[in-house]
């Protein structure tokens, strides 16, 4: 038998007056798994992280944790302990201290043992020094890595994580996927939206892309690429002067563009036909695909409001 999954969402729809927020989103977060969930803004992403934890009541759909539907019953307050919600806005009151806001956090999720958990997570966060100096007085790294202990110190089963490292410093959003990578490993499924598709695509295991307030794709990095912009390296070679293009190659001045399906087997071809062209290489570059071109690919490249 399959697996019930952690999280479940089918035909999501949801309007504000005459705008569509969500229209027919589904997707699936096996217990266990990281999954980014992408989009340009306005797609749908908050909006469905915010239905999920009951901030924004659908019209129509249905959304299920662990095969509970989350339907604003009393059985589904108690599934609904099951989440975690790390929201992009920092949640912390600036005039307390750390360890007043991992205390006043932790007894609203109805965290047990919240004294160690508190003590660990101060820990975890690195702040054990800071535990008694007010959130005012914290860099935007050191918020956000507390604001991330907030909303997982009742151990919740699924963590919803929207754009958990927006405005921090690139040591600071090292940790934070440390941190995010360690609750993974812990048995925690990650539900993850976030801008920064290079990083997603190095911890995801698998994404979903949104658009128009649907999910217009889902898979792992590699299916999508196959099914999108192919496994092709995208090769620019750099010329002392101008020759003539190679068949499937773009000549721009001096620099030299195209597409090898099998870098091994081509690309020692492809610097035989430019000598033999009377060309000299000062440098190769080698793109393979990304997630930002899959993306471009499927949700184009007009600006989003």
């Amino acid at each position: 038998m399959t697996a019930v999954p952690a999280l479940k969402v089918e035909n999501a729809a949801k309007r504000f007056g005459d705008t569509p927020a969500l229209a027919g989103a589904s997707l699936t977060l096996e217990a266990g798994e990281w999954l980014a969930l992408l989009g340009p803004n306005g797609a749908g992403k908050t909006t469905l992280v915010r239905s999920l934890v009951e901030r924004v009541r659908l019209d129509s759909g249905t959304l299920e944790i662990f095969g509970q539907r989350l339907d604003g019953s009393a059985a589904a307050a108690r599934t609904s302990g099951r989440l975690g919600l790390v929201p992009q806005e920092i949640a912390l009151y600036p005039l307390l201290t750390a360890a007043e806001n991992l205390r006043l956090w932790g007894e609203l999720s109805g965290a047990e043992s919240l004294g160690e958990r508190i003590e660990w997570a101060l820990e975890w966060i690195g702040l054990e020094g800071r535990r008694h100096d007010r959130v005012a007085t914290f860099s935007g790294g050191m918020k956000r890595r507390l604001n991330i202990a907030c909303g997982i110190l009742h151990r919740p089963d699924v963590v919803l994580l929207d754009e958990p490292t927006v405005g921090v410093d690139p040591q600071s959003r090292e940790r934070i996927w440390e941190m995010l990578g360690e609750l993974r490993s812990a048995g925690a499924a990650l539900l993850l939206t976030t801008h920064q598709l290079d990083e997603a695509q190095k911890v995801a295991d698998r994404i979903v892309i949104f658009d128009h307030g649907r999910d217009v794709a889902s898979g792992t990095f590699q299916q999508l690429v196959e099914e999108t912009v192919g496994p092709g390296r995208r090769v620019t070679l750099r010329l002392a002067a101008p020759i003539a293009a190679p068949g499937g190659f773009e000549l721009d001045g001096s620099t030299l563009r195209g597409s090898l399906a099998d870098l091994a087997e081509e690309l020692p071809g492809l610097l035989e036909r430019v000598a033999m062209a009377g060309g000299r290489v000062l440098d190769v570059e080698i793109e393979a695909p990304s997630l930002q071109a899959v993306f471009i690919h499927l949700t184009g490249r007009e600006l989003r409001e």
